[in-house]
């Protein structure tokens, strides 16, 4: 299943180590923008881990996507060069 996270953390140190969470389950589109695609097991440690380091001052936002929504899905921009560049690892 494929989710969209989106989140507003106030402060640096957790900023960075929620991107650093989530850099290693999905793949970043915007600066506060991961696309998250995992099974719902890998999804609920995830999501723990998240919660764990959320404080109430921050904010996160999930969308999740159904089969059809995600092929729906269109890019535009620079972002497409990232997707080009993730399906040719020699560039």
């Amino acid at each position: 299943m494929k989710r969209v996270v989106c989140y507003d953390v106030v402060d640096d140190r957790r900023r960075n180590r929620i991107f650093k969470l989530l850099k290693d389950y999905g793949r970043r589109v915007q600066y506060s923008v991961f696309e998250v695609e995992c099974d719902e097991k890998s999804w609920i440690q995830l999501e723990f881990r998240l919660s764990a380091l959320l404080s109430e001052e921050d904010s996160l936002c999930v969308y999740t996507l159904c089969q059809s929504c995600t092929h729906r899905t269109f890019y535009r921009g620079n972002f497409t060069r990232w997707l080009m560049e993730d399906q040719n690892p020699i560039l």
